[in-house]
């Protein structure tokens, strides 16, 4: 595709470190890791890829016991000289061979002036249990699905994009990027999906493009699971994920089905590893850490409202929408700002919450929780006046700061708002699409209403 990820800013920051370790790349199938590393590979000298799908490929790791001989005969086969030059290994579809996941601890050691990645299905991986990664001697990145910054490069709004980095983001530019922003809601966030509608601008041409991702994520676990009852479970959950995804759930019964609450929690767990969805657990806590009750119901985030939009049965529906809120309960407004949410999340550790107060007299939920310089910063996903943000209120009760943010589908505004008790807090209202750059809106927030 001819715009820039994101991620490529992320792989030039280890590319750069001294201390520098075989990376992982991370993501679900069809997120666009080879194509990031192909990329990449333009800062080099030399590029050696490596698709472990292909026998020729996989037998530079089973003729050879040392990696010393693995690297020269990588090197004399691709013809790159050992020293002197920028060389950058790319060994793709890593989970095909164990014995090339086991060498990757000895890069670290033996060849630390060798630039090492290694990417593949990750479900393929956990479901072929043989294959351990080094604990310790690798390092993880995550890719996750196209941003609205990077669909905007995708179509060529180079302006557009531009205008995303403005803080605060002028008036004028505002009813452009939220038409703009209801298209990319629309499709999602998938690569090819992506560049198939960056071509055409044609939606019925994007219809096969959905079923055949679907339809890799389910054969991944035919091929690899060899348990019958625990390959059922899980291609029962890849069919419903998308239809449940915006809610809270229960394991038990999940899509309707007969299997129990401990079959349907391993194989969401192992979804979610896969990097296909990600369960999202609500605290009861209104200051850090904020840590998750894993007794309570998650949320379910799937991988891409794209995807959900289209197995729902609703993307025709969203044409013409004026306000995502209105849109399936609100349930599709609330996903894309999870998702936008993940999108600024590279690390494996990073993640989700939302906030939950379950009494029988006072219940409230906020949609989200924002970590930034050290406190929680509540958000919620919201068409409503501002006086109607019970649950925010609730919040902003019990936490130890006056930042709050709505985002919706109106314009930048600050307003000072006051919980039924009198307790006065800065809330921001921003339009939806500015989910994903949350951090930037957060420094100028904190600036803006600064006593003075």
């Amino acid at each position: 595709m001819n715009f820039k990820r994101s991620i490529l800013t992320e792989l030039k920051q280890w590319a750069e470190r001294s201390n520098r370790k075989p990376l992982i790349m991370r993501g679900a199938r069809q997120v666009g890791k080879t194509t990031a590393v192909k990329l990449f590979s333009q800062e080099f000298d030399h590029f050696i890829p490596l698709n472990l799908e292909l026998p020729g490929d996989r037998e530079m790791f089973t003729r050879f016991d040392r990696l010393e001989d693995i690297v020269a005969a990588l090197l004399f086969r691709h013809d790159v000289p050992r020293h002197g030059k920028r060389v950058l290994l790319f060994i793709d579809e890593i989970q095909n061979e164990p014995m090339a996941v086991a060498q990757l601890r000895y890069f670290y050691e033996h060849f630390p002036d060798l630039y090492v990645i290694a990417a593949g299905s990750l479900l393929e991986t956990l479901l072929e249990s043989k294959n351990t990664f080094p604990v310790g001697r690798v390092e993880y990145m995550v890719l996750r699905p196209v941003s609205f910054r990077e669909f905007l490069q995708a179509i060529g709004e180079e302006a557009a994009a531009g205008m995303l980095g403005q803080v605060p983001l002028p008036a004028y530019a505002q009813p452009k990027l939220m038409q703009l922003f209801h298209q990319y809601a629309l499709i999602g966030g998938m690569p090819e999906v992506v560049e198939q509608f960056s071509e055409n601008r044609d939606l019925t041409a994007l219809k096969p493009i959905y079923t055949t991702l679907l339809t890799a994520y389910q054969d991944d676990v035919q091929k690899y699971e060899k348990d019958g009852v625990r390959a059922q479970v899980i291609q029962h959950c890849i069919r419903h994920l998308l239809l449940e995804a915006g809610g809270r759930i229960k394991f038990e019964g999940f899509g309707n089905a007969g299997y129990g609450s401990r079959e349907v929690g391993e194989a969401l767990r192992t979804l979610e590893k896969a990097m296909l969805l990600h369960l999202v657990y609500p605290t009861v806590e209104a200051q850090l850490p904020g840590l998750p009750d894993h007794r309570k119901m998650p949320y379910l985030q799937a991988l891409d409202t794209g995807l959900v939009n289209f197995f729902s049965g609703i993307q025709e529906s969203l044409i013409g929408t004026k306000d995502l809120h209105e849109a399936y309960r609100g349930r599709i407004i609330h996903h894309w700002v999870g998702q936008q949410l993940l999108a600024n999340m590279n690390s494996p550790l990073d993640s989700l919450r939302f906030w939950v107060r379950e009494k029988k007299q006072s219940s409230a939920e906020v949609d989200f929780l924002f970590p930034f310089r050290q406190i929680l910063v509540p958000v919620e996903v919201k068409a409503g006046a501002t006086g109607k943000l019970r649950s925010l209120h609730q919040f902003m009760e019990i936490c130890d700061h006056p930042f709050a943010i709505r985002l919706y589908a109106g314009e930048l505004l600050l307003q000072q708002a006051t919980t039924p008790s009198g307790k006065t807090f800065h809330l921001l209202n921003l339009p939806y699409f500015l989910g994903e750059n949350l951090g930037e809106y957060m420094a100028w927030f904190q600036q803006a209403v600064k006593p003075t």
